[in-house]
């Protein structure tokens, strides 16, 4: 055995308080860091690999054929072969900038989303804070009248709501006492109408997806709040709202893709754009410019133009789950 005067004792005595063992070669701190697994940064990328193909070629191409139209001379008449097609460059881009009629359609469209995005969010959280408050039937009932909406057709959906606000036969206005008042008629009374059939087929998402972050929220929190006297608005907006701030985020940029790209609500209730195209929105500008006036090119750049600012949105909100991801 060794003894207390040992050479071995004394020599770990001499080791500095904190220190548990010699330093490493060198002279520095242990860097902690172990060896990397070789191909370690590719496994992820490996993962993605497969989903990453069939995404390539199920978009690339589409996209590839989009911009490569726009920058052609591209009618009904290239299309059947009486005239040769015709390289344009940004000449469709300029003519489509220099229209007064595209800059008021897209106006109608940055407000008409916002409007359906404000409404769909409005909605969706308030019922998302009700179903929380009633008992376990009717959230029952109130969460398949949701889902029934949302898996309802759009196509179906637009025929209904007509069917309701019908001038001679609908029920909303004899309930409201209008006679054989137009809903359609008119350019803001047709966007509120089909407005509320967007957000009425659109808060279902958001409705669940909130629900489902406040379940997850701690009830001694809500209690907490509750105790310290605050309401259910000042309860909603100083605590559930932090802590569902990134469920929030994605509700929010989703319901804008959604929203900013509207086509079948539009065409199907307003009759393809409405009186004179008071109505129309992108989608519809589009189509009325690449299959009503056939010229494909143009449609084509107005599709550029909607992918360029959808893919924005995408940016910022990929943007902000990275910054949240960093920030938890």
């Amino acid at each position: 055995m060794t003894g207390p005067s040992s050479p071995g004792v004394l020599e770990r005595r001499r080791v500095p308080a904190g220190r548990s063992g010699p330093r490493p070669p060198g002279g520095g701190r242990p860097s902690g860091k172990g060896p990397r697994p070789s191909g370690g940064s590719r496994t992820p990328w490996l993962y993605l690999a497969p989903a990453l193909v069939v995404l390539g070629g199920l978009l690339a191409y589409p996209v590839y054929q989009l911009g490569l139209i726009s920058l052609l001379h591209y009618t009904q008449a290239q299309v059947s072969g009486g005239e040769p097609t015709t390289f344009e460059g940004f000449g469709n881009y300029a003519e489509l900038f220099g229209d007064e009629q595209f800059w008021q359609v897209l106006l109608a469209t940055v407000v008409f989303a916002a409007a359906c995005v404000a409404g769909t969010l409005a909605v969706g959280c308030a019922l998302a804070v009700l179903l929380t408050r009633v008992r376990a039937v009717p959230r029952l009932a109130l969460m398949l009248a949701a889902l029934g909406a949302w898996a309802t057709p759009a196509v179906t959906g637009s025929t209904v709501w007509l069917l309701l606000f019908d001038a001679d036969f609908g029920p909303v206005n004899r309930i409201l006492g209008l006679g054989d008042h137009s809903w359609t008629y008119g350019r803001y009374s047709a966007f509120l109408l089909v407005l509320l059939e967007v957000v009425w087929c659109s808060f279902p998402f958001v409705m669940v997806t909130v629900y489902a972050g406040i379940r997850a929220v701690p009830a001694e929190v809500l209690e907490a709040a509750s105790l310290d006297g605050a309401s259910q608005w000042r309860i909603w907006r100083s605590v559930l709202a932090p802590m569902l701030r990134p469920i929030l985020v994605v509700v929010t940029i989703q319901s804008v893709i959604w929203d900013f790209k509207v086509f079948t609500q539009i065409y199907v209730m307003t009759g393809g754009g409405g009186i004179a195209g008071q109505n129309m929105v992108l989608n519809v500008y589009a189509y009325q410019r690449a299959f009503a006036s056939s010229q494909y090119s143009l449609g084509a750049a107005i599709g550029v133009v909607m992918l360029l600012i959808l893919l924005a949105v995408t940016l910022v909100y990929l943007r902000l789950l990275r910054r949240q991801g960093e920030e938890l």
